[in-house]
């Protein structure tokens, strides 16, 4: 283990909880969480997008995330969240789901089959 001991020097004495508080992380983990528990265990996570948003009144975030569902039993998971996701709820301390939309599905008829889905969640900071 390596200790900067200048910085020790520099600190000691002083409230140092500030410096070892955990940088704060965007609500993107959080509605990638959210998203996997409305998908079910069989959704695997493909990726996730987050660009910035903002209108003269609002600010925040446009989160693109993809996700698949392989086998016939992961399908009908898939066809379940896409018809939840309008009506979901996300609950995500200091902002507001704005909109929650199914920008595009891809079915393959392999072995297995798959389906691929791709949503786009509108995320307003909540002043």
């Amino acid at each position: 283990m390596h200790v900067d001991l200048a910085l020790h020097a520099e600190t000691k004495g002083r409230d140092t909880s500030a410096a070892r508080a955990r940088p704060q992380r965007g609500p993107w983990l959080q509605i990638v969480t959210q998203i996997l528990q409305l998908a079910g265990p069989r959704a695997e996570l493909l990726r996730h997008c987050e660009r910035p948003w903002s209108s003269a009144t609002f600010a925040g975030a446009r989160h693109s995330v993809a996700l698949t569902f392989q086998g016939n039993e992961a399908i009908e998971d898939g066809e379940q969240f896409i018809e939840a996701l309008a009506d979901h709820e996300f609950v995500i301390p200091g902002h507001l789901v704005a909109d929650a939309a199914l920008r595009g599905t891809d079915h393959v008829n392999g072995a297995p089959p798959r389906l691929s889905v791709e949503i786009e969640i509108l995320l307003l900071d909540d002043i």
